[in-house]
């Protein structure tokens, strides 16, 4: 995990899951709770905690877009996309992420 922390490519897997873990609870579990249950104690504790990390990603993949010099045609709008739906990050992460991790782990300038 702590190789992970070394690179953009690494920290925005890290925030991908996080965000990931995130949404399907705000969507799955805390926003049920407060329509049908009538406790909105978790979307509170939840919701702001999901905004910074939908933040946070979405500059982290601009900070990453960068870095590798991702065509926003071919990468960086999937990775963008994803962010937005339940289990995209994690799709994102197995088939984009991981595979362009390892590209760049790979490569010799």
């Amino acid at each position: 995990m702590f190789q992970l922390l070394k690179t953009p490519i690494g920290r925005l897997r890290i925030l991908g899951f996080l965000e990931g873990i995130s949404l399907i609870v705000l969507v799955f579990i805390a926003v049920p709770l407060k329509y049908w249950g009538g406790q909105p104690a978790l979307v509170k504790l939840i919701g702001p905690i999901h905004g910074l990390l939908f933040t946070l990603f979405v500059l982290t993949t601009l900070s990453a877009g960068v870095t590798y010099r991702w065509k926003f045609s071919e990468t960086s709008w999937k990775v963008l996309i994803a962010c937005i739906v339940p289990f995209g990050t994690f799709y994102v992460d197995r088939y984009i992420l991981a595979r362009e991790q390892s590209i760049w782990e790979n490569r010799k300038d």
